[in-house]
């Protein structure tokens, strides 16, 4: 008879160590696997039960190691890490490949007519604006009027961007206005964002020391981790556009190419930086510095989920 899994197993972090960038990578395969999206509600309600029963010392009769870790990846694919609420389908990292195909070829398809750019630059940027308010950071409340007014502004910025751009294009090579859609997306990208996670730059995103014990909120961890997103989400983008600019001016058919792209630029470039984002007490608000100090004199350093 086999023996019972261990319950020191610690799944509150990923399974390959998050200090190399090969570890990252592996975690986010795992995570932006685009066949977890087909996966039932049964399915992932069966890996919840087993993940909130193992973390109260209740292991499922049979469990193996695997099977834990596939459950843990299977409830980290749908569930947010902070607020533990099941996400949108379609704003899950595991939706990013084939929303993302879809979108940047009609993206790079319909490209000539101002109507058929606006039109697709708000596709892109709905849909970016959901991905962006599903994976957030923290788990603060958002009102249904802070959420609207954000997702106008994100959109509404993105969109114009893209369009003062194509504007500015008119008159050089078609070769160049090809590139119009991917500079349009990594400017959109800027707007978007910080828009749709605005709440988290006004009133911050919490902070742990290494234990996981609150310290408080900080606006300066938001702003490091939003930067990162946004750097992350136009390297995402590039591999996948550019292929199509350049496969495209030959008359090519590049979907497999561009799909293969999104495969591995999803979870290479998420891998850029570290999930658990960390930085030095003394870069953060110097009344959450103060604070930090006074009640607990010997942390260094503060860590915060920066969000996808």
């Amino acid at each position: 008879m086999a023996a019972e899994l261990s319950t020191s197993i610690n799944i509150k972090e990923p399974r390959w160590d998050q200090s190399t960038f090969v570890g990252r990578a592996k975690h986010f395969f795992t995570v932006t696997d685009p066949r977890n999206i087909l996966l039932t509600n049964e399915q992932l309600a069966h890996a919840h039960k087993i993940i909130t029963d193992y973390r109260q010392g209740i292991v499922s009769p049979g469990l193996t190691e695997d099977e834990l870790w596939r459950a843990k990846y299977v409830f980290d694919s749908a569930f947010h890490p902070d607020t533990g609420e099941k996400m949108i389908l379609i704003g899950r990292m595991s939706a990013q490949v084939p929303m993302n195909m879809t979108i940047t070829g009609c993206m790079m398809t319909f490209y000539k007519t101002t109507p058929a750019v606006l039109f697709w630059q708000w596709i892109n940027q709905s849909f970016n604006a959901i991905v962006n308010y599903t994976n957030r950071s923290g788990d603060a409340p958002i009102t249904v009027s802070q959420l609207g007014t954000a997702y106008v502004s994100a959109t509404t910025g993105a969109v114009a961007t893209a369009l003062g751009l194509n504007a500015l294009t008119k008159h050089v090579s078609p070769l160049i206005g090809r590139f119009v859609p991917f500079a349009a997306v990594a400017a959109a990208n800027c707007i978007n964002i910080p828009l749709m996670r605005q709440r988290e730059l006004q009133h911050g995103i919490p902070i742990t020391d290494e234990n996981d014990n609150r310290l408080g909120e900080s606006t300066k961890a938001a702003q490091q981790a939003i930067s990162q997103v946004v750097v992350s989400r136009i390297l995402m983008a590039s591999p996948g556009m550019g292929m199509k600019t350049f496969v495209s001016s030959a008359h090519l058919d590049s979907s497999c190419e561009v799909l293969l792209c999104l495969v591995f630029a999803t979870p290479l470039c998420c891998a850029l930086f570290p999930q658990k984002s960390s930085m030095s007490v003394s870069r953060l608000e110097p009344e959450l510095q103060e604070k930090i100090r006074a009640s607990h004199p010997g942390v260094e350093r503060v860590y915060f989920n920066k969000g996808l």
